[in-house]
């Protein structure tokens, strides 16, 4: 989960530092070169009920068995997220 969360910084750091440097607030590709990054968060965020099920106790009273939709939900947003932000990265690279 760490290793997911640390990446895309390592990745696109530069990309990141100009979009976040744009001063125009208005809907513009500035503005839309965030949600990769927040499909990303999204992801890990939904991965974790599913590491605090495999720390409980399966013996524990508070054991949540169904955690599968968490766990699809955090590979799916975090794959869309991946993937949109290897494209920004892409358009950055263009129009840098």
């Amino acid at each position: 989960m760490l290793l997911a969360a640390g990446l895309p910084a390592v990745l696109w750091h530069d990309v990141v530092l100009d979009i976040s440097r744009a001063s125009d607030q208005r809907l513009s590709f500035e503005v839309l070169g965030w949600a990769p990054w927040v499909l990303m968060a999204l992801g890990v965020l939904c991965s974790v009920p599913v590491g605090i099920e495999h720390l409980r106790s399966r013996n524990s009273p508070f054991h949540a068995a169904g955690t599968g939709a968490w766990r699809g939900w955090g590979v799916t947003l975090y794959l869309l997220g991946f993937g949109l932000a290897t494209q920004v990265a892409q358009l950055h690279g263009v129009s840098a």
